[in-house]
């Protein structure tokens, strides 16, 4: 059986074919965790769980990594103004990183929820200097 993919460079259904025969590597963005996850949140990662469930069918071996972004990233949609995590860590009158913590567990727990497979590996992405952080 083969897997056919859109590939949105060329605009074509492509057939799919691991770089390493038997093998398939998935990395995708995981959310910003500055509040508690939304449907936006379930919609993307139960798409990527079916492509993951899917794909082992299919007979490969899955290694299937996610980044958790936490501080020092988002501000808005053009980078510009504040980081919402330390904004929201401000409001909340909590350090940054035991906010970005406090959701993260609360996003595996809803994903949890949804019966999504836990990625392989699961990676904060903080870039915010300890002098930002006080």
């Amino acid at each position: 059986m083969t897997l056919q993919l859109y590939n949105t460079l060329t605009r074509k259904l492509d057939t799919f074919v691991p770089l390493v025969p038997g093998r398939v590597g998935i990395y995708v963005c995981g959310p910003t965790v500055y509040g508690h996850p939304h449907l936006g949140h379930a919609k993307s990662y139960i798409s990527f769980d079916v492509l993951v469930r899917y794909l082992q069918y299919l007979g490969y071996s899955v290694c299937y990594v996610q980044n958790i972004t936490d501080v020092g990233h988002l501000t808005d949609n053009a980078d510009q103004g504040q980081d919402k995590l330390a904004v929201a860590a401000k409001k909340e009158r909590k350090h940054p990183m035991a906010l970005a913590e406090y959701y993260t567990r609360s996003y595996f727990e809803d994903m949890d929820a949804l019966n999504c497979l836990r990625p392989d590996i699961s990676r904060g992405q903080a870039v915010i200097s300890q002098s930002r952080l006080n």
